[in-house]
C-alpha cells in the first residue's frame, strides 16, 4: 500500500471509551527472550504532552532505538510518528480503513512495525520508514489486542478466545509463518473481554499476560513452549482494568485504563511474583490504555474511550510522566 504523509504539528490547546470492547516498549536487548533497553535521556525542553490527530482513536504505542513514537488508530489503522524532541508528527501509513483498526504494536530493531488488528481478526506488517504495510495475516481473531516481541517471534494476544498468536521470525527479524498457541493450566477465559496487554518476565523465559478475569483480574505467567499459563502472585493487588504493560529491567508498569493508573509492580526474576510499588495517577490522564519508554519518561495515549460517540474532531494527545 502506498503511504499517505500529512503533517500535523502541535496547537495550542490541550486535549484532554472506555473501549467499545474494554479494552510498550523497550527495544529487544541481546539473545534474551524476554528483556529491557536503556535509551539516551531526554532533555528538559521535549514536551511532556503533544496533541494527536484529530479523530485519531489511539489505543497502542510503541517506540524503538531512535525518540519517535508510533500510534495506531482505532479508526481506520493508520499509523501516526510523533517527534518525541518537538511533538510533531507525520501520518506515516494509511491503513486497510473501517474494519480494520490498528490496536497494539511494536517497532522491532530493523524497523519494522507489527501491529494487532483489533475485530478484524489480522496481523500486519508495516515498514516503520515508509508505512507501507508488507504482509497481512488473517488469523481468524476475535479480537487481537496487544503485541510483544522476542528474538525469535511476535506475540499477539486474543481478547476472546483463550490462544495466543505466535508470528514467527527468522534472519534480522523477518517474519515467517503463524502459529496458534492454546492457553491452558491456570488459564480462565471469561464470557467477554478477557486477555489484554502482554510482555516478557525479566529473566526471558517466559510471558506475561493480563487475564482481567481470573481472580478478579491480574497477571499470568505463560511458558511460550506449551502455553501453560500459572497466575503470577501479586499479592493482594488487583487489574480489573489492566490493559497495556511495559517492562523495564525488573519494573513492571501495568496500565489500568478505566482507572486512569498506571500500578507499577517489581517482580523477581522468573516473574512468578510482584509487589505492588506505587500508583501512577496524572490529571492529564483520560483514559491511557498503553505505555511505552524513552530516557526517563513513560509515555501513554489518551484514548478516551469515554467518548459514546468519537468524531473526527474529537481531540485526542499523548502524555508522559516520570519513571518510577
Amino acid at each position: 500500500m502506498t503511504p499517505a504523509h500529512r503533517s500535523f504539528a502541535p496547537s495550542s490547546a490541550h486535549p484532554l471509551a472506555r473501549r467499545r470492547l474494554l479494552t510498550a516498549t523497550a527495544a529487544l536487548s541481546g539473545a534474551a527472550l524476554l528483556g529491557g533497553t536503556a535509551h539516551a535521556a531526554e532533555k528538559p525542553t521535549w514536551p511532556a504532552a503533544f496533541p494527536l490527530p484529530a479523530g485519531w482513536q489511539p489505543e497502542g504505542i510503541t517506540i524503538g532505538s531512535r525518540p519517535y513514537a508510533y500510534f495506531g488508530s482505532l479508526a481506520h489503522g493508520d499509523i501516526y510518528r510523533a517527534d518525541l524532541a518537538t511533538g510533531r508528527g507525520t501520518v506515516l501509513s494509511t491503513g486497510l480503513g473501517a474494519g480494520h483498526p490498528t490496536v497494539g504494536l511494536k517497532v522491532d530493531p530493523y524497523g519494522r512495525l507489527f501491529l494487532s488488528g483489533g475485530d478484524s481478526g489480522e496481523l500486519r506488517t508495516a515498514d516503520g520508514r515508509t508505512g507501507g504495510i508488507e504482509k497481512v495475516y488473517a488469523v481468524g481473531g476475535t479480537f487481537v489486542n496487544d503485541v510483544v516481541l522476542t528474538p525469535g517471534a511476535a506475540w499477539f494476544t486474543d481478547t476472546y478466545k483463550a490462544v495466543l498468536y505466535k508470528l514467527v521470525l527468522g534472519r534480522r527479524g523477518a517474519p515467517r509463518d503463524v502459529e496458534t498457541v492454546p492457553l491452558g493450566g491456570d488459564w480462565v477465559q471469561g464470557d467477554g473481554f478477557t486477555a489484554n496487554g502482554i510482555e516478557r518476565t525479566p529473566d526471558g523465559s517466559a510471558l506475561l499476560v493480563v487475564n482481567t478475569v481470573a481472580d478478579g483480574g491480574g497477571l499470568m505467567r505463560v511458558d511460550p513452549r506449551t502455553g501453560a499459563a500459572r497466575a503470577v502472585d501479586l499479592g493482594t493487588a488487583r487489574l480489573p482494568n489492566g490493559d497495556g504493560l511495559l517492562l523495564l529491567g525488573r519494573t513492571l508498569y501495568a496500565v489500568q485504563q478505566a482507572q486512569n493508573a498506571i500500578d507499577v509492580f517489581r517482580l523477581n526474576a522468573s516473574g512468578t511474583r510482584g509487589t505492588a510499588i506505587t500508583r501512577i495517577t496524572d490529571p492529564r490522564f483520560r483514559i491511557p490504555t498503553t505505555a511505552a519508554a524513552w530516557g526517563r519518561r513513560v509515555y501513554l495515549p489518551n484514548a478516551r474511550f469515554d467518548v459514546e460517540q468519537p468524531q473526527p474532531d474529537t481531540e485526542y494527545d499523548a502524555v508522559a510522566v516520570r519513571q518510577v
